[in-house]
């Protein structure tokens, strides 16, 4: 699917009084989740056990 696609798929699934603001953090969750898929496919990113200690310290602040 192509990033277009994927766009236009979000669009339609969300409600009709959405706001571009919304849209916009929308796009932008589907682009980090993506980059995070792309990364860790190449091996590089964050483990889980790591990703678990920053989880946890952002939790405690």
């Amino acid at each position: 699917m192509s990033n277009r696609e994927i766009v236009i798929d979000l669009i339609q699934k969300l409600p009709e009084d959405t706001s571009l603001h919304d849209i916009a953090r929308e796009i932008e969750l589907i682009a980090g989740i993506r980059k995070a898929r792309e990364e860790a496919a190449r091996g590089e990113g964050v483990s889980p056990e790591k990703a678990k200690q920053l989880v946890d310290s952002w939790a405690s602040r």
